[in-house]
């Protein structure tokens, strides 16, 4: 990649679910990114052959302008839509810039969807985690993987907010129609200041990894 996302460096569980692709969906299937941010996961999906739908609100994110780094400078940062065409991406992505959680659930169908640490934001606290996981898994055509890492509950005030979840708190959302295929923990890390946050802070991940079941009819 001749760019990087301001989220380059940042832990991530992403390896593991792109295994899960190459091992269930088709190289050429389509994937849905919801919080697409500047593309952190979005080109590389794309520059492995994967046709991508991202999905974003944050018109800084999209579009890149001024931000203000931990030290307090501040420089340009490039957007989604611009990383896209330097790194000639832009035919195989399709850039939805609104609310995931607003209105309607999207009407797209894709082979699998992927969401890294969005939950957690308070901008998504007004509608209930189980409606955004739902919505998610709207998206997944039969025979398709959901993928998800989140923030797990580290301070006392996380535990009272339902966003920041757990691997054992999602099982109940993947009854029925779904197979959890895999999930995983980090410990408690520090992480270094970062673009939102100008003090080192203290982490805990989750992953969770689930499949559709291939031979139901798709209802949605």
């Amino acid at each position: 990649m001749q760019t990087q996302s301001l989220w380059e460096h940042t832990l991530t569980f992403f390896p593991q679910f792109l295994t899960t692709l190459r091992e269930r969906v088709a190289p050429d299937a389509t994937i849905a990114v919801v919080g697409a941010s500047d593309g952190k996961f979005v080109l590389p999906l794309a520059a492995a052959g994967y046709r991508v739908v991202a999905i974003e609100r944050d018109a800084l994110a999209v579009h890149g302008g001024v931000i203000r780094l931990p030290d307090d400078s501040e420089v340009h940062a490039m957007g989604l839509t611009d990383r896209l065409k330097l790194e000639e991406l832009h035919a195989r992505v399709q850039v939805i810039e609104e609310d995931f959680l607003a209105g309607e659930p999207l009407d797209v169908r894709c082979e699998a969807v992927w969401t890294s640490c969005s939950w957690h934001y308070s901008a998504n606290h007004h509608r209930p985690l189980a409606e955004f996981v739902d919505r998610m898994q709207r998206l997944v055509r039969p025979g398709g993987v959901f993928g998800a890492e989140f923030m797990m509950p580290v301070e006392k005030r996380h535990h009272l907010v339902e966003h920041y979840t757990s691997p054992e708190r999602l099982h109940r959302h993947f009854l029925g129609d779904w197979d959890v295929l895999l999930t995983l923990r980090t410990n408690e890390f520090a992480e270094r200041p970062h673009v939102g946050q100008p003090h080192h802070h203290i982490h805990r991940m989750g992953l969770l990894l689930a499949a559709r079941s291939s031979t139901l009819t798709d209802r949605f």
